[in-house]
Parts: structure tokens; C-alpha cells; sequence
């Protein structure tokens, strides 16, 4: 079907009829079941979804930047109902179209906004989400725009004390991309963030040993105060048993491998 930026086609898994993957221009963006919501296909979510089973319980408002066929969302309105959504893509027909194709939670559980993820994350309200996840790409790489010190600071504001973000950066050997937004973070979320367990680095093995390309999902929890019990800890061994876990099994970086991973 043709679309705002190209076009998008969706194929069906022939071993699994419920299961779809949709390709926009050519790439997989998000891969569902339609007869389970909470399924979730990319290494990179199942990583993701990891770490929010890490906020206290009960429902969360989360931001997606880069909606596309809202895997994840569908997933946090399965394990949390009554969530409070918001999907964002620079692609207005794109988002009619998945809102027809498949079983999409309604407004306002999932709000679905045509713009581009940059200026709807700079019109939001200060401390608004519990969640932004950050899932966007021009090509094999997120825009500069996304992953610079301004929008660090941008996510940093939208989250509520305890917040956390997770941004999705694909990259290839030496991991120069992950690196330099890693200590991008670092600087925008504050002193100690890596320290006290706030910022972290997850993906396989082979990818954060630079031997190929795929993806690196950074981490980053906004300080609150010490009384709140809602930060997630990413040194909490839950959260570790949880990666290892997976079928494809995920380390996580935090302290002081991470701040080796990040260098100068």
C-alpha cells in the first residue's frame, strides 16, 4: 500500500497465520500476532519489555516515538490495561492504515499522532510519561535530531521523577553510535546516573563484542527522590535474570563496564 513516506506492505508468518510482520520501504518495523497482544517477535523489544516488567505495578503512560505498527504498545496494554498511550509517527497514512489492520487498544488508552517524534516530544508537558521509548530510523540509523544532547534533555523533562527512557540504536562495529549517545545520556540525566544504577546498555552478546551489526537499547531512569520506591535499580539482579532469560540471550552494561563502554 502506498504511504505518506513510501510504502508498506504486511506478510503473513506461513508457519503462523496470526503472525504479521509490516515492512515499511522494504525494512521489517514491527512484527505482531494478531491473536496475542502481548507477543512480541524483535530481540530489541523483548529487551525493552524486560525492563519495564522492572516499574512498580499497575498502569503506565508511555510515550512511543516511531509508532509503526505499536508491537510494544499493544504488549503494555496486554501485561498493564488501562494504560495511557500515546504512538508517534512522521507517517499520517501509515497510521491509518495500522489502526484499521489490526487490533490496536482505542483512544484514549492509545492516542496515535502524525508528527515528527522530535517536535511532538518538545510540545509535551514536563513530566508527563512514565515512559518514552524512542524507536525511530532514516534508513539503517536513528536521525541526529534524536539522539543529541537536545533531545536527551527533551526526554529527560517529559518523564516523571522515575521515569525511564529506552532508545533503540541500531549500530555496527566499533558501536560509535551507542557510545557517543550513551554518554549523551549520561550528561543529560544527571551526575552519579551511571553510579547509581540509572543508566544502562542492553544487547547480545555478539553485537556489544563489535563482531556485527544489530541492536543496542540504552537505558536511562530519571533521578527521584530516595523515598519514592519507584526508580528502577538496572544493578537489581532481577533485572538481570530476566535478559538471560530470553531466548536470545542479553547482557547488560551498568557502572563501571558501562562507563568503559561509553570512553571519552
Amino acid at each position: 500500500m502506498p504511504i505518506d513516506t513510501g510504502t508498506a506492505r504486511v506478510e503473513r508468518d506461513p508457519d503462523h497465520p496470526d503472525r504479521v510482520t509490516l515492512h515499511v520501504n522494504g525494512v521489517p518495523s514491527s512484527a505482531l500476532d494478531l491473536a496475542d497482544p502481548g507477543f512480541l517477535a524483535f530481540e530489541y523489544m523483548q529487551q525493552m519489555a524486560a525492563v519495564l516488567a522492572g516499574l512498580p505495578d499497575g498502569p503506565l503512560r508511555v510515550l512511543h516515538l516511531g509508532a509503526a505498527g505499536c508491537a510494544l504498545a499493544r504488549h503494555v496494554e496486554h501485561e498493564r490495561p488501562d494504560s495511557r498511550q500515546l504512538g508517534v509517527d512522521v507517517d499520517a497514512r501509515l497510521l491509518e492504515l495500522v489502526r484499521s489492520w489490526f487490533a490496536l487498544p482505542r483512544s484514549p488508552r492509545l492516542r496515535l499522532r502524525a508528527d515528527d517524534a522530535g517536535h511532538a516530544l518538545a510540545s509535551l508537558a514536563p513530566g508527563s510519561f512514565d515512559v518514552v521509548v524512542r524507536d525511530v530510523f532514516a534508513g539503517d540509523r536513528t536521525p541526529d535530531h534524536l539522539a543529541d544532547d537536545a533531545f536527551a534533555a527533551a526526554a529527560h523533562r517529559v518523564l516523571r521523577p522515575g521515569g525511564v527512557l529506552l532508545a533503540n540504536c541500531a549500530d555496527r562495529p566499533p558501536l560509535s553510535l551507542a557510545r557517543r549517545e550513551t554518554a549523551t545520556l549520561a550528561a543529560a540525566f544527571g551526575p552519579g546516573a551511571a553510579a547509581d544504577g540509572r543508566l544502562g546498555v542492553v544487547a547480545e552478546h555478539a553485537v556489544l563484542k563489535g563482531r556485527r551489526y544489530g541492536n543496542v537499547v540504552l537505558v536511562a531512569v530519571r533521578a527521584a527522590p530516595d523515598d519514592t520506591g519507584e526508580v528502577v535499580d538496572l544493578h537489581d539482579a532481577g533485572l538481570a535474570r530476566r535478559l538471560r532469560s530470553l531466548p536470545v540471550p542479553t547482557r547488560l552494561l551498568v557502572g563501571d563496564e558501562l562507563t568503559r563502554f561509553a570512553g571519552a
